[in-house]
């Protein structure tokens, strides 16, 4: 078959959808730009004869690509803490791709990626699509700072275009990357329980939906993972399995709020050890997002940290001790520990992999995908005043997006500072100032106050416009079908509750509609914040109590239900029997891409230099000639800013062994693995010069990094020694395959780039001094 343009066979299908909702709001500077040389095979996948078992099979092809931009000097996102500023790196972030295509009709085909960054974002998707034109026609289709509205940029002190663009660039080269492994292939669907890894964060909001729906629900938040496994079949049936992309609701805050240090959060870790565990470099794990919006991974429950209420669990209703909310804190399953929450993440991601590594490798919990149909469709559409019917017959509408005063009180995740609370739906009780910075944005008039009445409003975001839109008036409607399949993507964070009245309203839609599904059970996920960034979306009985998430649900009581009636109005479009006699689907307005009137206060690196008598990589720490397996082992190198170069698809850091049969050094770790922690220090701005400490962390190899249960209050669960209650190491294979026998000979090496005056940089490289591990 002739190979079709995949700008015609992408563009509409394009899904960014970003597995953390925490950590890396960062931006920076580099000279890098991103490259890509396009070769391909003798015999183009596409013009494969498609046999008698195409309602069976699909196109099928994964890729992975690296997106950390600047790891230092940055502003994280989602806290909206101005002093959480990044300085090094434990784990790389990474963009991965998804991509599905009809056998028989190769112009019908989707992207579904996952990106280890805090949200989808609209001008991160637009820039995606560019750069896959600028390829040809042939494939067209965290960091921060790379936001396109201007609300999120203000704690990042603007936009920055390197950052963004090592988002696109990795996002490109991993569609790439999946383009070229296209082939056929089954998919196959399977679900699981995991009953530790997440809680509710705001139960008393749960409460307010109807009783009777709630007694349909064994929990206030999904205990569910839906996994679809790809795998590739050659003509002569042998199969191959590529990869595994997966939904499971728990917010990425198990990182806290005093963090430094990038990582891909309890995500990144679940992708990290699943990748790791198949010994394939070309395996893509994708843990996705779902029905996060009131989920916490901080599983102990929230408790006041300081003040007179130290100990106590903070208020139910509005989660305060005494009057205050700032000493309100989730605690994760390692809580007590030092290092920013590091342990408590690594727990989190394990229980995410272990479960669905578990039900990777049972085959008789899995459903084959059939019918072969491949559709999706896409709308933008302007909720600042968007009418519909409820299925009552009541007639309603959303307003231009605004935010409630317990926005700014934060969660059990990231309280807020001031006096802002939760739960604040009548008289916000909060300083008039506030008030008076509220009015300095715009001032809501009586119709947009009613419209979101009972939220008294704080920012009216959506009616702001100066010096640019300061949030998203225009969302994104986004629907993906594949045979019995359906995927619903919200740019939004939906609550629990939200979450599962939008796939039930998708499912019975099309259970009623499609007669190809026969008397299959359409089976529904839901994948989020993706496209844009529309904060999130409550229940009509959840907003009413303006907790955190119902104050910000940006466009009134009404969003959740105007989402359903958008997303089930459009179904029609993936029938294929009834699609091609539809009329072209409207794509709606245009959302504003604001990267280019964007403002930036972000000063770039000037210069870097070594001290006197000394050069860029020298070590400048003594290491130990001997060291036991589970001691951390780190060394300092005269460093340069990392912005330089941020090293896409490279390294900072690695540990290299001797090999004793070839009588070379090779490579054992980089800085994408968890053990190997990156830090670096300006020692002076005046002179410019700075320092690079890289630390491996054997401890995360064989396991006694965890606590025995008597030297840690939050380790309850496991027994002494590390291991569960029944006696398991945890994901004691994976430690297996990867440490094997630590002991040997090592050194550390360092990879940095300097920066003179002139602007010209010059990479260098730092080795330690050798050791052993005995």
């Amino acid at each position: 078959m002739p190979r079709s343009p995949l700008i015609v066979a992408l563009a509409a299908g394009l899904l960014i959808v970003l597995s953390t909702i925490n950590i890396f709001h960062r931006n920076g500077q580099s000279g890098w730009t991103g490259s890509w040389t396009w070769i391909w095979g003798q015999q183009s996948l596409l013009e494969r004869d498609v046999n008698a078992t195409a309602s069976q099979q699909y196109l099928l092809g994964v890729g992975k690509a690296d997106i950390t931009g600047p790891v230092v000097e940055i502003n994280f996102m989602g806290y909206a803490n101005t002093s959480q500023v990044g300085k090094g790196l434990r784990q790389r972030l990474c963009s991965r791709s998804f991509i599905i295509g009809d056998l028989e009709n190769q112009d019908e085909r989707f992207v579904y990626m996952v990106l280890d960054t805090q949200s989808g974002d609209t001008a991160i998707r637009d820039g995606i699509l560019r750069g896959l034109a600028d390829l040809g026609d042939d494939y067209a289709i965290g960091p921060g700072a790379w936001l396109n509205y201007l609300l999120p940029q203000i704690t990042s002190k603007g936009f920055n275009r390197p950052s963004y663009q090592a988002i696109v660039d990795g996002a490109v080269q991993s569609i790439k990357i999946a383009h070229e492994s296209l082939a056929p292939g089954r998919l196959s669907v399977g679900t699981t329980e995991i009953e530790d890894a997440n809680v509710s964060r705001s139960p008393y909001a749960y409460l307010q939906n109807p009783a009777d729906e709630r007694a349909r629900y064994a929990n206030d938040v999904d205990k569910t993972m839906t996994l679809l496994k790809f795998t590739h079949v050659d003509d002569s049936g042998d199969e191959e399995e590529i990869g595994v992309l997966n939904w499971f609701a728990v917010h990425g805050t198990s990182m806290l709020g005093n963090n430094s240090i990038v990582t891909g959060d309890n995500k990144g870790v679940a992708a990290y050890l699943f990748e790791k565990s198949m010994a394939d470099d070309t395996f893509v794990a994708g843990f996705s997002q779902a029905n996060v919006g009131d989920t916490s991974p901080n599983i102990l429950g929230a408790y006041c940290e300081y003040g007179d209420h130290e100990g106590e669990m903070c208020d139910f209703r509005h989660s305060l001790c005494g009057n205050i909310s700032e000493p309100c804190h989730g605690r994760g399953p390692y809580f007590g520990l030092n290092g920013a929450g590091t342990a408590s993440t690594f727990e989190i991601g394990s229980r995410q992999y272990q479960g669905a590594k578990d039900l990777f490798n049972d085959a008789s919990a899995f459903t084959q995908v059939t019918g072969g149909v491949v559709k999706s469709l896409h709308q933008s559409v302007d909720f600042s005043t968007f009418h519909f019917t409820l299925s009552n017959g009541t007639e309603v509408k959303t307003c231009p997006a605004a935010l409630g005063y317990s926005f700014a009180a934060g969660t059990t995740d990231g309280p807020g500072a001031f006096d802002f609370k939760q739960g604040d739906s009548d008289d916000p009780n909060a300083s008039p100032v506030w008030g008076v910075v509220g009015n300095l944005l715009h001032n809501p008039n009586k119709t947009q106050e009613e419209c979101q009445a009972p939220k008294p409003i704080l920012m009216d975001v959506g009616e702001t416009n100066t010096p640019y839109p300061w949030s998203p008036n225009i969302v994104d409607i986004q629907l993906f079908r594949v045979g019995q399949f359906f995927i619903v993507v919200s740019p939004g964070e939906a609550t629990t509750m939200s979450g599962r009245r939008w796939r039930e309203a998708v499912q019975s839609t099309a259970a009623g509609l499609f007669d190809d599904l026969d008397d299959t059970d359409p089976v529904v996920v839901l994948g989020a914040p993706a496209n844009s960034y529309t904060h999130y979306i409550a229940t009509p009985e959840e907003y009413a109590v303006q907790r955190y998430e119902g104050a910000s649900t940006l466009y009134g009581p009404w969003t959740l239900d105007a989402y359903i009636n958008k997303s089930v109005s459009l179904m029609p479009y993936l029938d294929p029997s009834t699609s091609a006699n539809l009329p072209t689907l409207d794509p709606g307005p245009s959302p504003p891409i604001l990267i280019n009137q964007s403002l930036s206060f972000i000063t770039g690196v000037v210069v870097d230099n070594a001290p006197i008598f000394k050069s860029f990589g020298e070590q400048t720490s003594k290491l130990k000639s001997t060291y036991q397996a589970g001691d951390s082992i780190s060394v300092a190198f005269v460093g340069a800013n990392p912005r330089n170069n941020f090293r896409l698809g490279g390294t900072f850091a690695a540990v290299e062994k001797f090999d004793e049969a070839s009588s070379t050094w090779k490579q054992l770790r980089d800085d994408s693995d968890w053990s190997l922690l990156y830090e670096w220090t300006r020692t002076s701005t005046v002179v410019g010069t700075s320092e690079v400490k890289i630390s491996w962390e054997t401890k995360w190899e064989d396991g006694s990094w965890r606590p025995s249960s008597a030297s840690s209050p939050a380790s309850s669960s496991l027994a002494a020694g590390g291991k569960d209650v029944n006696g398991k190491m945890p994901h004691s294979e994976l430690l297996a395959k990867r440490q094997g026998d630590l002991t040997g000979r090592y050194r550390i090496k360092y990879y940095g780039d300097a920066k003179a005056l002139s602007g010209r940089i010059t990479a260098f490289e730092g080795v330690s001094g050798e050791f052993e591990i005995m």
